[in-house]
């Protein structure tokens, strides 16, 4: 591919609808613009640190990655926490990872990619490339490989953006409701009304986002007796 086709390719990437659906493009853009990449898929860090398939083109995929976090070794868990890339053509045989190598074997890959999914300041993940046999990348394979997942990380973050922005709006304006309705039921204040809430928040250990959609839905705090002013 040349930078014209990969242009064109970010702009694809870019254009969907939702993180989940961006995710699923590119695993399955991988498959095609790596030629030896016959599985894709990419795995994410939560915030609490651990990583999970998000994304996958098929069965291989996830039992090779369950088998990395299971062993605690592998190309994708070093892509994530160590360095940007690693690249194996034969891993029945590669010492780097000997035990999840001759077992990801087992399951027909002979060879992978993994590039780290960076945007130089913070680590989503990895987007994982596997090949069918050994000696299933070339050189060039390697290289379409990083590119792609530079382009895979911009259009992949800006996806989490969106998704994250249009997920606030929506709290707001739940909460934005549900001091409404308080306040006209209860004859509160904004402030009292927002108190309120964040004073049940916390008892119940409930996210504020949560709790107002449960006041808009029932016309009030659930289950609750008191006056909440």
């Amino acid at each position: 591919m040349d930078a014209r086709a990969f242009a064109e390719l970010a702009r694809e990437l870019a254009a969907q609808p939702d993180e989940v659906v961006t995710f699923e493009q590119v695993v399955k853009r991988a498959l095609e613009v790596v030629p030896g990449c016959t599985h894709a898929g990419v795995t994410l860090r939560t915030r609490r640190g651990r990583l999970e398939s998000t994304a996958t083109s098929d069965g291989v995929v996830v039992a090779c990655d369950e088998l990395q976090y299971e062993l605690g070794e592998g190309p994708c868990l070093e892509a994530v926490t160590e360095d940007f890339s690693y690249v194996s053509n034969d891993l029945a045989h590669d010492d780097r990872w000997p035990r999840w190598g001759p077992r990801a074997a087992e399951l027909g890959v002979g060879s992978v990619i993994a590039v780290q999914l960076t945007d130089t300041t913070n680590v989503l993940g990895a987007l994982n490339m596997y090949g069918d046999g050994p000696r299933a990348f070339s050189t060039n394979d390697v290289d379409l490989a990083i590119t792609y997942g530079i382009h895979a990380t911009t259009a992949m973050r800006t996806a989490r953006l969106i998704t994250g922005l249009e997920s606030a709006l929506r709290s707001r304006h739940d909460i934005g409701l549900a001091q409404g309705i308080l306040m006209q039921k209860f004859r509160l204040t904004p402030d009292r009304s927002f108190e309120a809430l964040r004073r049940v928040s916390n008892d119940r250990n409930v996210p504020l986002r949560d709790l107002a959609r449960q006041v808009v839905e029932h016309g009030g705090i659930p289950t609750a007796g008191d006056d909440p002013g």
